[in-house]
């Protein structure tokens, strides 16, 4: 059995990595051929007549329309990998209405965010041409850090639901073992999922005065206290060690890498693109291209600092909790539940991977009981 679900999990992974590199693929190939036609530059004049040529709504609408194509284009390839898929290896529990739901809720937020994005962007172009990418930066930090204290009171309740966890001493339990570590918290929540998917899921989100456990449903129902208490214990790991910190950190200074990359390529794609300046919406292509390219090449090197602090997170729950027996067969049934790749390629875990292979990690934790 075991080596027909890695088997099933394999083809499982594999099927989903082919389908969001074929996504990126269209994605760029959307990109070039609209600045390359000339097409960008068309919309661009057509949303400049629309607008009056009011620089801010010539950006609001050029965003629209751009993200209308992009939407359209991405549908095929996020209902295969997101619905199709799920429902194939077992792992779905939404229906099709449930799953179109809450995409068109994602598309209309991330049409938000990118429209107040491209709006402040384009602002700060016009006006500070020769630093904008500074100031993006900075901004860009700034936003990280709202949105992780944010996320789990505003942002996760928009696709989810929460309430406070009802098993007591299981409550206090986690409590407990969170004021041990020093990471204080404001709650511990049950998280629907099981309306969604079989496959579980715990967090320990926010920070400061959000931070809150969240324990989804299906962990709840399947793992026994121990297990849960392993569990938490990682992700309190991350908080000692303010790993969200150093992640927002890295972000941040990899956004200034995107910034200055692209201010030295939009400089010379006035004259090769036809664009008026710098700050022509037209760019906007070549502005995602390059920070897809910059941000695909630090993948690698992104994903290694990440694997990094989830072995030091397991590390710590192991030496927390002194349970490695807990620790081991809570990473089997994870691995089985949410059909988790015990041994993938090193190119493959060097490129997609932010966590250790699940084979790693269970022989850390059997060396750790062994000692």
């Amino acid at each position: 059995m075991v080596s027909m679900n890695e088997d099933k999990a394999s083809r499982y992974h594999r099927l989903g990595r082919r389908a969001g590199v074929l996504s990126t693929v269209w994605a760029v190939v959307i990109l070039c051929a609209l600045m390359f036609s000339g097409a960008s530059a068309s919309l661009r004049d057509w949303a400049s007549i629309i607008a009056g040529g009011t620089p801010t709504l010539v950006v609001v609408l050029y965003v629209l329309v751009l993200s209308a194509i992009f939407g359209v284009a991405a549908l095929p390839f996020g209902f295969y990998r997101d619905f199709l898929l799920e429902r194939r290896y077992g792992l779905a529990t939404e229906t099709m209405g449930c799953w179109l739901t809450g995409h068109v809720k994602a598309g209309l937020i991330a049409l938000v965010i990118a429209e107040v994005g491209a709006t402040c962007l384009y602002f700060v172009l016009r006006h500070w041409p020769g630093y904008w990418w500074v100031m993006a930066g900075i901004t860009y930090g700034l936003v990280l850090l709202i949105v992780v204290y944010l996320g789990p009171v505003a942002l996760l309740p928009l696709f989810y639901r929460f309430r406070p966890l009802e098993k007591v001493e299981l409550r206090d339990r986690l409590t407990v073992l969170a004021s041990r570590a020093g990471a204080r918290i404001m709650g511990v929540y049950e998280w629907t999922l099981s309306d969604r998917t079989k496959k579980v899921s715990a967090a320990l989100a926010g920070i400061g005065n959000t931070r809150r456990v969240l324990l989804s449903d299906t962990l709840l129902a399947e793992y026994s206290d121990d297990e849960i208490e392993v569990i938490l214990a990682h992700e309190i790991g991350h908080h000692v060690h303010k790993d969200i910190r150093t992640t927002v950190l890295y972000d941040t200074v990899l956004a200034f890498g995107v910034g200055l990359a692209s201010h030295a390529v939009l400089q010379r794609a006035v004259p090769m693109f036809g664009l008026h300046t710098a700050a022509d919406p037209a760019g906007i292509p070549l502005l995602v291209v390059t920070a897809a390219t910059i941000g695909l090449a630090a993948r690698p090197v992104l994903n290694a600092v990440s694997r990094a602090h989830e072995r030091r997170a397991d590390a710590y729950a192991l030496h927390l909790t002194e349970n490695p027996s807990a620790f081991i067969s809570a990473m089997r049934r994870l691995g089985q539940q949410n059909l988790a790749e015990e041994s993938p390629s090193r190119l493959v875990e060097t490129l997609f991977y932010t966590h250790p292979p699940f084979k790693e990690r269970l022989e850390a934790a059997r060396t750790h009981q062994a000692r």
